[in-house]
């Protein structure tokens, strides 16, 4: 009886949490389609007799949304080669070699993930200012500072499942620490590296403060930074801001829905020991 109780508490518990996290989502799709007018006052929590149009869609695709989707997939896919290239031999050196301060490298990398981005930001710019890389798709490389540390860790757990007695094997015929890298250990961490791709892609694709910062020309921002300057002088147009809100999280939601048993699949697998 008690069992049974705890059951449907349990059940009613996750239908809230569910609904709590699925709202915001849902009311933000149901707004980006209604007039500017309807948005406000007290008919805006109503959808019973709303009307619903896609004027909003339609002043968006006027704004420069598509050259800003445009930068986010560039600078997005820059940053997950280019991060998951540096990660996979950050986090093969942690996990199977042995040298010096490996622990204090280990607790150096989880540190920087600690920093907020108002604390480096200056230091970067300033760099970026004297190097003439603003407005750029240089931006890709400070990215690292969000993208970096995790994706190091996810990849160190997949290392260290892989027996070493391949590497060993590989080495008795004659195989060079590179060369068994690229051919044995890759290969067989590929479910990790995958799950660090992605979550790459959606960190750098979901930056804000880095992209308004570095790249202040409205030709070079991102999809993110656009969707703030969506306001008049005096006013925010939110039914623009919702439609864009929608379309800059399709992307992001396709590749979480085509590859969440990738996503889950190269989490927990390296979080297990055989």
């Amino acid at each position: 009886m008690n069992r049974a109780k705890t059951s449907t508490l349990f059940k009613i518990v996750i239908v809230l949490y569910l609904f709590i996290i699925i709202f915001p989502f849902f009311w933000v799709a149901v707004t980006s389609l209604r007039p500017e007018a309807e948005i406000w006052g007290s008919g805006a929590l109503q959808l019973k007799g709303a009307a619903f149009t896609t004027e909003n869609y339609k002043l968006l695709f006027k704004t420069p949304v598509l050259n800003s989707l445009k930068n986010s997939l560039i600078i997005s896919t820059i940053t997950t080669i280019y991060v998951t290239f540096v990660a996979s031999l950050c986090a093969y050196a942690i996990a199977r070699l042995d040298f010096k301060f490996k622990k204090l490298l280990t607790v150096i990398v989880l540190v920087t993930s600690m920093f907020p981005q108002m604390i480096v930001i200056g230091p970067i710019y300033r760099v970026f200012v004297q190097l003439g890389w603003t407005n750029s798709y240089y931006i890709s490389l400070p990215y690292s500072n969000i993208t970096l540390p995790v994706a190091i860790f996810i990849l160190i757990t997949h290392f260290s499942q892989i027996p070493k007695e391949m590497e060993e094997s590989a080495t008795m015929d004659g195989s060079s620490k590179i060369n068994t890298f690229f051919k044995i250990i890759l290969p067989l961490a590929a479910p990790g590296i995958f799950t660090a791709a992605i979550i790459i892609f959606i960190g750098a694709w979901n930056e804000f403060l880095l992209s308004l910062t570095l790249n202040t020309n409205e030709a070079w921002r991102t999809a993110t930074v656009n969707i703030s300057f969506l306001r008049g002088q005096f006013e925010i147009f939110w039914g623009q801001v919702t439609a864009a809100t929608v379309v800059v999280t399709i992307p992001t939601l396709i590749i979480v829905i085509l590859f969440q048993k990738q996503i889950v699949s190269g989490i927990t697998s390296g979080a297990l020991k055989e």
